[in-house]
């Protein structure tokens, strides 16, 4: 409440929670969560941020345990472009 919903911190915390849901199976739980925190996260830190990133690389995660490897390939691609440019 402090920080308001649209906080980069709210939104991490929100990575780590759909992460939590993800190794419980709970995927229908997990994957709004990976949403709103990339959405949050690229509004306040720029889409190239590398938390930004991981949050694609997780949500990679979630897509591949739900069988939509070609839509998990696209958000690794960008996650590996990000990194890249940060080094």
């Amino acid at each position: 409440k402090a920080l308001g919903p649209d906080h980069p911190d709210v939104a991490v915390r929100l990575n780590n929670l759909a992460e939590l849901y993800r190794a419980q199976g709970n995927y229908d739980q997990a994957e709004p969560l990976y949403k709103r925190s990339l959405a949050t996260l690229e509004k306040a830190l720029g889409p190239d941020h590398p938390d930004v990133a991981a949050v694609l690389e997780n949500y990679a995660g979630l897509l591949k345990a739900t069988e939509r490897p070609g839509q998990a390939e696209e958000l690794l691609k960008r996650a590996e472009r990000i990194r890249k440019g940060n080094k």
